[in-house]
């Protein structure tokens, strides 16, 4: 069972990886233990190939004080493209379309309208993109 979401788990700026995923809707972030903190996180408590993503690892983004990909002078790289074309297929949401988003309208206007977008209708926690159905009250949503 998912962990019960509350104000504290709302999504904050910190919860919006470089790569553009909101990170408060991913299935580690909402696992009962062993929860991943986010890909802005303490890498200590995460999985090694959440410590080892090559977007969040990437040079640019480390030294180059980027804080999220559309920063970037080869925005969109091959890494962010693959990542893209994978999300858009599997769970119908988009990496680089959230990145310009981000870069049109700003972080907080984002986090309101993924605010709306991923709420349950029915129960209304937030949804998990990497599952066709809410965690909590089983809606189907994809």
């Amino acid at each position: 069972m998912p962990k019960r979401t509350t104000k504290r788990d709302a999504i904050r700026t910190t919860l919006i990886a470089p790569c553009g995923m909101n990170c408060r809707l991913c299935i580690a972030y909402n696992r009962d233990t062993k929860a991943c903190p986010g890909c802005r996180g303490y890498d200590a408590v995460k999985s090694k190939t959440r410590v080892r993503c090559r977007i969040k690892t990437c040079e640019k983004i480390v030294q180059g004080g980027i804080k999220y990909c559309f920063g970037c002078d080869t925005f969109p790289c091959a890494k962010l493209n693959h990542l893209d074309k994978r999300y858009r297929a599997k769970y119908g949401m988009s990496m680089i379309d959230n990145l310009e988003s981000i870069r049109k309208f700003g972080v907080r206007q984002f986090i309101r309208n993924e605010n709306i977008r991923w709420t349950c209708p029915d129960c209304g926690e937030t949804i998990c993109v990497h599952k066709p159905q809410c965690l909590f009250c089983e809606y189907k949503w994809r």
